[in-house]
């Protein structure tokens, strides 16, 4: 199999670490989640008191193995290792054996070493100040594997109209290993239609979200993050100010306030 790494700047600017490019990648291992412990000692008393635990960054080795035709051409090669990974910013990486999700890393030091006379090794190590890594398309994307964006194992329902309602009560699936909180990952509710007094109840959550305005038959109400948007326009003052979360797995939701009317729910997976 012809393993390769697709780099993805912010920017959309993609780079692709293959062998027809001249590049082999040997090794791409990914740490397993590594539990950080709040804890107290207390005078006289063996051992600690657990207080809770989050999960801390994780970390990711990988060996790439460059091809030149000479040393000269060694040293082009190298210097666009260098360009490649010279950012001051987070990028994405992507491990074609696991095309469907991307780890936003930065990289940590490195040094090439020349080996023999035209072949180039250079240990990269990266880290991911999340937890987890993301699903390469979104819910509102089609989920087909012909896409190249989706994999087997990321807990997928190939419902099309799943994460696209016109009905006053549905389900959203988030197959995600953790809840969706708007506060720190990305999540875009978009309602149109007319409404009055909307409110949006997440059952399972008992997340409860009211805008006491209205809105005609061609605007848009967008909950995006922890802003509140009706056709571009920040509206959060007419909101009760709360949020919408989506707990992990199967989640119930009743509309009140319009009997007409479309809403979806884009957001990425995340997965450990």
């Amino acid at each position: 199999m012809n393993r390769y790494l697709t780099i993805q700047r912010l920017n959309g600017q993609e780079y692709i670490l293959n062998k027809q490019n001249g590049f082999i990648v040997s090794s791409f291992k990914i740490s397993a989640p590594s539990p950080r412990i709040a804890s107290e000692y207390v005078e006289g008393l063996d051992g600690y008191i657990d207080m809770g635990a989050d999960y801390a960054e994780r970390r990711i080795e990988s060996t790439l193995h460059f091809l030149a035709l000479d040393e000269i051409d060694y040293i082009l090669k190298r210097n666009e290792i260098f360009s490649i990974f010279a950012s001051k910013e987070q990028f994405y990486v992507i491990d074609s054996r696991e095309p469907g999700k991307r780890w936003l890393v930065r990289a940590e030091g490195y040094s090439p070493d020349l080996v023999g006379s035209r072949t180039g090794t250079v240990n990269i190590n990266f880290i991911s100040a999340s937890t987890y890594a993301e699903s390469t398309g979104t819910s509102l994307d089609p989920k087909t594997f012909a896409l190249g964006i989706w994999q087997i194992g990321q807990g997928l329902i190939l419902d099309e109209t799943l994460y696209t309602h016109t009905t006053n009560t549905f389900r959203i699936y988030n197959p995600s290993a953790v809840d969706i909180d708007p506060r720190n990952l990305p999540l875009v509710i978009t309602f149109r239609g007319a409404s009055t007094n909307l409110q949006i109840k997440n059952l399972t959550t008992l997340d409860f979200y009211k805008y006491t305005g209205s809105t005609g038959t061609n605007d848009k109400l967008e909950l995006s993050g922890i802003r509140s948007l009706k056709n571009g326009v920040s509206v959060f003052k007419n909101t009760n100010r709360k949020l919408i979360k989506l707990k992990s797995g199967w989640n119930d939701f009743e509309i009140i306030g319009s009997s007409s009317f479309s809403i979806t729910f884009d957001f990425r997976f995340y997965y450990l």
